[in-house]
């Protein structure tokens, strides 16, 4: 049976959330929450690989994809607004647990999710969204954290080429083996919106604001300890943002964490979708009952 994809709007705090969501509202809610510079549409084919078992849903970030994107001085664009907007969405559509699917900034929104509300969280999928210093690529990371640090043209400039057509290009081909199974659509469909007129002072901000992330990390690592909540990270393993020991160091305080790493780069479903969709309805039917 072929599930359909509804794609909808809500208004949440005067905003509208763009979001996409398939399956029966009875069933299991899987969150999937995506990372930068992209929107829902990573999760474009995923999200009907699962619709047959769980209700799906997942939204833009304001600022990012279809979802509004106010200017500066009408939206602080921190990570803890853009998971004020998340969960005013949730609270929207009914939605009181979930398990969720996080990548790169969707990491530190469903920690958010998480510490505001332990209980609702049922399981994390974890793909290349970070939670350990471990993980972060110091290649990468050096400039961000220069920026974020110290905010000035000369540590505003290197970071600016993430918004270039290059660096988004770089994001998605990086590590990935076979790089004709990446389409040219992907990074096409992301620069259009990031090109959209100031949006990058939009990304600027929130790679300030990225500093927050990291310190949260130990509360997220009490979270892990205290609720054993089941895990499974699996992880583009030459991702040069997110590297694989970022993959293990969940098992530092989840030992029952499942990790299965993958030969393939960043945005890993565009390459291991199979794989992915496979894993997930496995470990999800395992700790869903």
């Amino acid at each position: 049976m072929e599930y359909a994809v509804h794609h909808r709007t809500a208004t949440v705090d005067g905003l509208e959330v763009f979001y996409r969501e398939a399956g029966d509202p009875g069933a299991p809610t899987v969150v999937l929450l995506h990372g930068f510079p992209t929107s829902s549409h990573m999760f474009r084919a995923l999200i009907p690989a699962l619709a047959d078992r769980f209700h799906v849903v997942a939204p833009d970030h304001i600022g990012f994809g279809r979802s509004a994107m106010p200017a500066l001085r009408d939206f602080p664009y921190t990570f803890d607004a853009l998971t004020d907007i998340t969960e005013g969405l949730l609270r929207r559509l009914g939605v009181d647990r979930f398990a969720m699917y996080v990548q790169d900034y969707g990491a530190p929104i469903g920690w958010r999710l998480a510490l505001r509300s332990p209980g609702r969280i049922t399981a994390i999928v974890t793909q290349n969204g970070n939670a350990y210093e471990e993980g972060l690529v110091p290649s990468f990371w050096k400039d961000v954290f220069a920026y974020g640090e110290h905010p000035g043209p000369a540590t505003e400039a290197p970071v600016r080429t993430a918004l270039t057509l290059e660096g988004v290009r770089w994001q998605y081909l990086t590590g990935v083996p076979d790089p004709s199974l990446v389409s040219p659509d992907t990074w096409a469909h992301d620069q259009a919106l990031l090109d959209r007129p100031g949006n990058d002072r939009i990304q600027l901000k929130l790679f300030r604001d990225y500093l927050t992330n990291v310190a949260l990390y130990p509360k997220v690592h009490q979270y892990f300890r205290d609720t054993q909540v089941p895990l499974l990270a699996v992880w583009g393993a030459n991702d040069p943002i997110f590297g694989p020991a970022g993959a293990e160091a969940f098992r530092q305080d989840l030992p029952g964490a499942e990790v299965r790493l993958l030969d393939t780069g960043h945005f890993a479903l565009e390459s291991h979708l199979g794989a992915i969709a496979g894993a997930m309805r496995d470990f999800l039917g395992r700790a869903l009952g």
